[in-house]
């Protein structure tokens, strides 16, 4: 959410920030909240003006009384409540005006790095760098899935039968990885000073709303029924809604946190969750990274946050590269956003692993989180990114570490995680 005194003083520069989003459709939005702010504070002029005028009446009522002058202090007494009754309506019409203002204001997107590129959707997005270069494997890297059945490690019929699709089980080896790889994820990201966490992994609709925008939220949450709580989607939003309504001590800052979750989500209107495989689904790991700091500190910050993902990456021996998101693609809370991608040596491209934001104060305001400075309170900035999140990490892992016998090299930075072990082997090997 926005600064409404920026809105104020610079509208122009808001529907120019909705136009290079794409999201032209917003644009009355601009002129419907000039319209209710100026409404707002007529009326919390107005209502000033009765509260002092009935304070006013309400003396003189007792000097009238004194000077036994009933008939005076009730026609007094009448005026009062007919004030009275005008506060009641213009505090009702002031309550339905800030509802619909903070609507308004939640869904106008936030203003986004004059760095961004501009583009319509995910096709435009920019790429900066690469780290590792892909080796070329000297036979056909078989689909994902077709090497996690060799390595007897994922049972998707019985998923469908429990669960239904986008559901599946790891076994063995291959599930001891996917732990490995969460829990290498979670030391190196100890070492790199991060305060471990494990949050709730349920959050009110309050918290929801103030982590996300609505076609966020109504494409991904799961709602529990009957209850007000949602499954989380990612531990982003419970880590963040922990210091909703907070004042923070300057001193404190910045708070760096790295979170476990399983995360469940729609994928409403997502392309893939019928697809044979565990590229898209509704339910999975992930460890992430969660930064809450001071603005000038917030740009530094966001660079930190993606190499780190990358460093982790290339210490598994898994080449990336850096995307920049462009403006049609950034979420609506969002200032900058970096994707990192990892290397499909069956695909010959690059596909999505981790995702970088810097949302500036945008996430702070929707939810309160403000930290002290000599001036008074202000508001901090908050970021987000993946550490690592199978099984897109574990696709990527198997794909580039693929031997030709159907074995799976295990990243040395791995190994302590997995009990010694250097390969993963296929069925037919493990039973001679």
């Amino acid at each position: 959410m926005i600064d409404i005194n920026f809105l104020r003083s610079d509208p122009e520069a808001v529907r120019e920030n909705i136009r290079k989003k794409f999201q032209e459709k917003k644009l009355p939005l601009v002129d419907e909240v000039l319209e209710l702010d100026a409404k707002r504070r007529e009326l919390q002029k107005e209502g000033d003006s009765c509260r002092a005028k009935r304070n006013a009446l309400s003396a003189q009522i007792g000097r009238l009384m004194k000077e036994k002058k009933k008939e005076e202090a009730e026609a007094v007494k009448a005026e009062v409540v007919a004030n009275n009754e005008r506060i009641a309506q213009i505090e009702k019409e002031s309550e339905e005006i800030a509802a619909k203002l903070k609507q308004d204001m939640m869904a106008i997107p936030n203003i986004i790095a004059d760095d961004v590129p501009i583009g319509k959707d995910d096709s435009e997005n920019v790429e900066r760098e690469r780290f590792l270069e892909p080796a070329e494997k000297p036979f056909e890297v078989p689909y994902h899935l077709d090497i996690l059945e060799n390595l007897c490690g994922i049972d998707l019929d019985s998923a469908r039968r429990t669960s239904g699709q986008g559901f599946y089980y790891l076994l063995g080896d291959v599930a001891r990885l996917h732990s490995a790889v969460l829990t290498y994820a979670r030391d190196f990201m100890i070492d790199k000073g991060f305060t471990y966490v494990i949050p709730p992994f349920m959050i009110r609709s309050d918290v929801v709303s103030g982590v996300m925008s609505f076609e966020e939220m109504d494409g991904m949450m799961y709602k529990i029924e009957g209850e007000d709580l949602y499954l989380i989607g990612t531990s982003e939003h419970s880590m963040i809604g922990r210091f909703m309504n907070t004042v923070l001590d300057a001193d404190s800052l910045p708070l760096t946190l790295t979170s476990y979750s399983p995360c469940f989500r729609k994928e409403k209107g997502a392309h893939g969750i019928e697809e044979r495989g565990i590229y898209r689904i509704h339910q999975f790991e992930k460890q992430e990274m969660i930064v809450i700091c001071k603005p000038e500190e917030s740009s530094d910050w966001f660079k930190k946050l993606y190499s780190y993902t990358v460093e982790l990456f290339v210490s598994m021996q898994i080449p990336v590269r850096t995307l920049e998101c462009c403006s049609g693609d950034l979420a609506d809370l969002k200032y900058k956003s970096v994707d990192v991608e990892a290397w499909s040596p069956r695909q010959k491209k690059y596909f999505e692993v981790g995702s970088c934001s810097n949302l500036t104060d945008a996430q702070a305001r929707r939810l309160g989180i403000r930290y002290k400075t000599e001036k008074g309170n202000a508001f901090a900035h908050t970021l987000n990114n993946t550490v690592v999140a199978p099984p897109r990490m574990l696709i990527a892992l198997l794909e580039n570490h693929l031997n030709a016998d159907g074995s799976v090299n295990i990243p040395e930075v791995l190994r302590k995680y997995m009990g010694g072990k250097e390969k993963l082997l296929p069925a037919t090997k493990k039973s001679k």
